[in-house]
Formats: structure tokens, C-alpha cells, sequence
């Protein structure tokens, strides 16, 4: 087993640290937020009073953190020289490929083996330990990085060298992003045309139409399994954080001179979202704004 420090304890962080506890490991973590702290040791997790304190003497640390900057702040300033020589860095944010390689690069110049493991699945995926995650590095770091994965996945997959983790993600978000809006507008066109949305639910899912937005993340509440349509489109990916991903697709594909047509219109309609309040609301919310019944919060 191994010792463990775990930086980031949100709402992905916050289900997967107790899950590398319950498989053995010994898992000191810090986040910023005492409540999020908090809900870890309870959870198993021992509390570490900083990122330097959390790191000292770790086998492997963990980041968990909201964007670029984040990542390279707490490397460069509080795990780099503090963490062990040798121990093996794992950051599990989203966040644009070039930072990511240059972590990597800076990792490795302070004699560290690093990857880039974003996940997909979601909150209830985190807390259940069946994310998948999307690794990218070198393959003595991947191997290292593998067993220490497990216990919070259902899938890890060395996706290629540094970076191609964040790559990996920002496409299949992409995909998510655009197929979730697709979805959304088919559910709105088939009530207006006088459908019954579990008859449509029936049908498409087990025609052409079906796709992970229709068949596991319905946006109808009340339709196909649970999901965050059934609870007001709370506690699932925010709509903020998908424009986020969506954005770094779009900054991925201009550098790349890739023609993303579908992706940059998925931007577009979760910015607008996001502008009428919808960003704290789960991405399948959006169907409110395509079908006309969302009302902005109150100021």
C-alpha cells in the first residue's frame, strides 16, 4: 500500500480520495474548503493542513484542481522540492494539453515521473469508484500509475505520451457536448410534434439515435434511469464546467488547424446558457433553454 496525498477534494476529488482509502492505501488529503476536508476523514482519509504537509514523504501524490493555472501553481510552488525524489505525480484536473506537457516536462526536469489522467463519469461515478480514466506519459509512469488508479475506476487507458490524456478528454467531451445539445433538441422537437417522450425514449434508444446523452443521461425527468433531470438538473456536471471543457476543445482545434464545426456551435449554445444563469445547473439542463422553459435565477 501506498501513502498518498491527495490535493482537491471537490466534487469529483472529494468521491475519489476515499476511495484509494478503502482499498488500503493511506491517503492524507487537503483542500482549501474546511467542509470538503471535513468529509473526507470522515470518509477515511487522514487531514493534512497543506498541500507541503500533505505531500511530505508521499509515495504518490494526487491533483484534483479546477484549471491550468491551479495545476502549475501547486506544482511548481508546493510539490516540486517537497514531495520525495522519485514520487510519482498524478493529476487527475482538465486542463489544456500544452500545460499539461509542460508540467510533465517540468516534473520530470525535477526528478519526478508525472502523467495526466483526467476521468469521465461524473460525481456518482467518482463516489463509486467507475471513472474512467485517460492517461497520458511515459509508459514506466503509466505502469506506476495503473494500481494506484484502480480502486476509483471501471477503465485506465494509457492513451499515448504526455498530454494525450488531456487530449483524449477534451475530444470525448467534445462529443459529449454536442451529442447532449442533439439530444436535447430531438426531446424538445418530438413533444412538439406530439410524441410521448417515453414512447421517444423507447424507440430512440434502441434505434440509430441512441448515444450515452439519450440512453444513460436522459435530460427528460422522468425518463430512462435516474439522472440529474429528476433532481431540478442538480448534482451532476455543471453546465460551467462543460463550456469549460468545450472551450479548451475549441483552443485545442485552432492550434491543431482541426474543423470542428458541431464542437464550436456546442460552445456557443452552453456559453448562452451559461449567461442566463443556467452555469451552476447540471449540462443536461440545457434542454430547458432549447425547449423555452428556463427561467433565469433571481439576481
Amino acid at each position: 500500500m501506498a501513502n498518498i496525498a491527495f490535493i482537491g477534494l471537490g466534487h469529483m476529488g472529494g468521491g475519489m480520495a476515499p476511495n484509494l482509502a478503502k482499498a488500503g492505501h493511506e491517503v492524507r488529503a487537503f483542500d482549501l474548503s474546511e467542509d470538503a476536508l471535513a468529509k473526507a476523514v470522515e470518509q477515511g482519509c487522514t487531514r493534512a493542513g497543506s498541500t507541503a504537509e500533505a505531500v511530505d514523504g508521499a509515495d504518490v501524490v494526487i491533483t484534483m484542481l479546477p484549471a491550468a493555472q491551479h495545476v502549475l501553481s501547486v506544482y511548481r510552488d508546493q510539490v516540486f522540492g517537497k514531495a520525495p525524489a522519485g514520487a510519482l505525480l498524478i493529476d487527475c484536473s482538465t486542463i489544456d494539453v500544452a500545460s499539461a506537457r509542460t508540467v510533465e516536462e517540468e516534473a520530470k526536469a525535477a526528478g519526478y515521473e508525472m502523467v495526466d489522467a483526467p476521468v469521465s463519469g461524473g460525481i456518482a461515478a467518482a463516489a463509486g469508484g467507475t471513472l474512467t480514466f485517460m492517461v497520458g506519459g511515459g509508459d514506466a509512469a503509466f505502469a506506476r500509475a495503473q494500481p494506484i488508479l484502480e480502486p476509483m475506476a471501471k477503465a485506465v487507458i494509457h492513451a499515448g505520451g504526455a498530454g494525450a490524456g488531456q487530449a483524449a478528454k477534451i475530444c470525448n467531451n467534445m462529443i459529449l457536448g454536442a451529442t447532449m445539445v442533439a439530444t436535447c433538441e430531438a426531446f424538445a422537437m418530438a413533444k412538439k410534434l406530439g410524441l410521448d417522450l417515453q414512447t421517444f425514449y423507447d424507440i430512440s434508444s434502441k434505434a440509430s439515435g441512441q448515444s450515452w446523452s439519450m440512453t444513460s443521461y436522459c435530460p427528460v425527468p422522468g425518463v430512462g434511469p435516474d439522472t440529474p433531470a429528476d433532481r431540478d438538473y442538480e448534482g451532476g456536471f455543471a453546465a460551467a464546467l462543460m463550456l469549460k471543457d468545450l472551450k479548451l476543445a475549441m483552443d485545442a482545434a485552432q492550434s491543431a488547424g482541426a474543423y470542428t464545426p458541431m464542437g464550436a456551435e456546442a460552445e456557443e449554445l452552453y456559453q448562452r446558457f451559461v449567461n442566463l444563469g443556467g452555469g451552476g445547473k447540471d449540462f443536461s439542463g440545457i434542454i430547458k433553454m432549447i425547449d423555452d422553459s428556463w427561467t433565469p435565477p433571481a439576481e
